[in-house]
């Protein structure tokens, strides 16, 4: 990709979640047209194998369900040897109401808990970063640790949606906090795409999904390749010190920039609650 040249990354494994479509698609493209071994982790691997048919560079494609814990304890467990950079990339936005195999509220389950398990149990094995991707939208979130899985709030899919990007930022804070107290050369990164041109909206309904759909054309980035660049950075510069949150300089793409943090989205006593009740959900502990 022109617009954001990447390091030579030959030698180096890459897992990508969410790689079957959208910008997890164009992450895994870049990343092995730069060298890299890439594994497309997907729910799909008839999905995931086209992608993987349609690039140039050694791509592998293994079955990874974030909905399922079972499955991720799977894709761990058959995991051997060292992983350089995790891409929590894969995600769901504004669906109906419903559950995980596990009883977890489906974006929560899949965006978060899914991804906050994945990465404890590949951690040992990780070198360099987990990069997981957040969204602008984390700003409208709130995370609610009473009631995390919707069980008593009225469901909104949209702030079901925030709240599982903003735990998403606040899981970046807590495991770079824990990675540093450990004197671990890993980091912990995020980044977000801007508004991208996906599929990622296609749940939206009624009065919202319309305004959506009439914006769409004039506040989104023409080519989805430009909002995998923030994550693309983050997985690639050399230099970034661990917790930075990368996002798009400009609407219209262009290179990353470091975004400026909120109280809400780097607060350390509730990302220190939101990761012990992530450890209580998932029974997943920081190895």
């Amino acid at each position: 990709m022109s617009d954001l040249p990447l390091p030579d990354l030959s030698g180096r494994t890459v897992v990508v979640t969410g790689a079957s479509s959208g910008l997890g698609a164009v992450t895994a493209r870049e990343l092995a047209g730069a060298g890299a071994r890439v594994v497309l982790a997907v729910r799909d691997p008839a999905k995931g194998q086209a992608v993987a048919d349609g690039i140039e560079g050694e791509t592998e494609v293994r079955p990874l369900d974030l909905g399922d814990l079972a499955s991720v304890r799977a894709f761990a467990k058959d995991w051997s040897g060292p992983l350089d950079v995790l891409v929590n990339n894969a995600g769901i936005m504004a669906v109906p109401q419903g559950r995980t195999a596990d009883g977890f509220e489906l974006q929560i389950g899949t965006n978060h808990l899914g991804h906050f398990a994945l990465t404890l149990l590949l951690l040992p094995r990780l070198t360099d970063r987990v990069v997981t991707v957040a969204s602008g939208l984390s700003r409208t979130g709130r995370i609610d640790l009473d009631d995390l899985n919707w069980e008593r709030r009225r469901y909104r899919p949209m702030g079901a949606y925030g709240q599982s990007k903003l735990a998403n930022l606040l899981f970046t804070v807590e495991l770079q906090r824990r990675l540093s107290a450990a004197g671990s050369p890993v980091r912990a990164l995020s980044a977000h795409p801007g508004v991208a041109a996906t599929d990622l909206d296609r749940h939206l309904g009624g009065l919202q999904g319309r305004m959506v759909r009439l914006m769409f054309p004039f506040i989104a980035q023409k080519r989805p390749e430009f909002g995998a660049l923030p994550t693309l950075y983050a997985a690639t510069a050399p230099d970034l010190p661990g917790d930075s949150y990368l996002g798009p300089d400009g609407r219209g793409g262009g290179r990353p920039r470091v975004e400026k943090r909120t109280a809400r989205d780097s607060d350390p006593a509730v990302a220190r609650g939101l990761w012990e009740l992530s450890e209580e959900l998932t029974q997943v502990r920081y190895p």
